[in-house]
């Protein structure tokens, strides 16, 4: 695993020992709005569910955007089309502030999902509280008893789990502790290399039953046709939108491209 990612591993269970001794905040948290069918909106027959991410920096790409109203972001990509919204709420690594989720929640009819390094019940709680419709479990950072542990937790509270995998042998265990919605992560957490290839090669392995969706390195309308036709379902694009001059204009060049099919509207 690559070091970058262990010093964010390292720091992230310093913030949930922190929030372990303060409890689950719930200042600005009021009349959050009920949990969205995040599930749903991603698995559309016949296209490719576009979730949008707000996302201002990362440790492989730096700044990516000069910080900017997340809300106005979030209804720019309601209004293009997105099918879900995904926001980072890491502060130290990507710029992200978890309270802008709930004004985020309250601003768009969009689900939304929470982008983060999910450790421990405590943090699927916090996000539950804050307005998230979904979560992000990475499967290579957590024990099989903690994954299965945090997907009963999301159940629980009726949040949806997107479970990343970024191999077969996540896959299998992923599937073994019972997600549903499977995200294949391009990039590999060794070399922080990008291949769309790996949703290509892994995509084939998930049971029908279940929702496949590609993250990392998807740039333009070619790479969603290609995921298409290898049984993705749904994207998860961040940078590319971000970095945009017209980000609305990306959304839209994304969204169109999800629902062609072999060249054909």
């Amino acid at each position: 695993m690559n070091s970058r990612l262990m010093e964010i591993l390292d720091e992230k269970r310093r913030e949930v020992d922190r929030l372990r001794k303060r409890g689950v905040p719930t200042d600005g948290c009021n009349n959050v709005p009920p949990i969205r069918d995040f599930k749903g909106a991603i698995s559309v027959p016949k296209k490719i569910g576009l979730i949008a991410e707000i996302k201002f920096a990362s440790p492989s790409a730096g700044i990516i955007r000069e910080k900017t109203d997340p809300l106005t972001i979030g209804q720019m990509f309601e209004e293009a089309g997105a099918a879900a919204i995904s926001l980072l709420t890491d502060k130290r690594f990507f710029r992200g502030d978890l309270n802008h989720l709930p004004r985020l929640k309250k601003g768009v009819s969009l689900p939304i999902l929470r982008k983060d390094f999910i450790l421990d019940g405590i943090q699927v709680i916090e996000s539950f509280s804050y307005g998230a419709d979904a979560i992000l479990l990475i499967t290579r950072i957590l024990s099989r008893q903690q994954l299965k542990e945090l997907l009963d937790a999301c159940e629980e509270l009726g949040l949806a789990a997107l479970t990343e995998v970024h191999d077969r042998d996540d896959l299998k265990r992923a599937l073994e502790c019972g997600a549903e919605i499977i995200g294949i992560n391009n990039r590999n957490l060794d070399t922080l290399e990008v291949d769309l290839n790996t949703s290509l090669k892994l995509a084939p392995l998930v049971p029908d039953r279940h929702i496949v969706v590609s993250e990392s390195g998807i740039e333009n309308g070619r790479d969603i046709r290609v995921l298409m036709r290898g049984g993705v379902r749904a994207v998860l694009v961040g940078s590319v939108i971000m970095k945009s001059d017209d980000v609305a204009g990306k959304v839209r060049e994304l969204v169109w491209a999800g629902r062609i099919r072999d060249g054909k509207g």
